[in-house]
């Protein structure tokens, strides 16, 4: 391991990685005007005390925290690769917790935590494009978990007015403070408990065109055109 690998996993360094990149996610949030459309579908959740699983995209990782009513216990999944360790380090400062696995690594384990959560009460966080994209492809771990648990998933998205989209795989969508930005609320989708083969791939689908119709919907409310998926291979 070289020298700056070492310093960049140690956890001082971590530490004031996670404090800078949350103090600016609290700058932007607080210096720029919001708007929330659809917030009456999470919030019928909340009153309830009924889980759902929250559904976005990787690109839209950085506001997610301010979507969310903070008394209300949520686990994200991240991965167990540099970035899932980043994105924990980030969200551990907004009071999120979170649970390491995805598709690829460590799945198996990451799915029985996320039915022990749900069965516990608590909310479940999944970019389910992530780790590795394609980008606003939904991969089939949601879809296996919604049927699994019996728990509807709910999408959700923001858009921004002043940003930039980074080149990686997922355009990530990187918010600019004194701004104004928009969260966007889908309705909840259900896949059938008893769903066979055909079934599930119309839920993987239907909650897909959902997620991206949303993201469409929150670019274009902040006059921009919307990222486009990534074609399939």
């Amino acid at each position: 391991m070289s020298p700056g690998t070492r310093i960049l996993n140690s956890a001082f360094v971590l530490y004031f990685v996670h404090l800078i990149a949350a103090s600016y996610i609290r700058l932007v949030h607080l210096t720029s005007r919001w708007t929330v459309v659809g917030g009456d579908i999470p919030k019928n959740f909340w009153d309830q005390d009924r889980p759902f699983i929250l559904s976005f995209w990787h690109g839209r990782l950085m506001m997610m925290p301010y979507c969310w009513d903070t008394k209300k216990p949520i686990h994200t999944v991240v991965s167990l690769h540099r970035d899932g360790r980043l994105v924990s380090g980030i969200f551990a400062h907004f009071n999120i917790k979170s649970i390491a696995g995805s598709t690829s690594r460590g799945g198996a384990a990451a799915l029985r935590t996320m039915i022990r959560t749900i069965k516990s009460g608590g909310y479940i966080g999944i970019t389910p494009d992530g780790p590795r994209g394609p980008r606003m492809r939904l991969t089939d771990g949601i879809i296996t978990l919604a049927r699994m648990t019996n728990t509807p998933i709910v999408p959700v998205t923001y858009g921004f007015r002043r940003r930039k989209v980074l080149g990686s795989w997922d355009r990530f969508t990187f918010a600019l403070p004194f701004s104004r930005g928009v969260f966007v609320w889908g309705a909840p989708i259900t896949v059938p408990h008893t769903a066979d083969k055909e079934t599930l791939e119309r839920s993987r689908l239907e909650v897909e065109n959902a997620m991206n119709a949303l993201c469409a919907k929150a670019d274009r409310l902040c006059g921009h055109d919307p990222i486009e998926p990534a074609d399939m291979p």
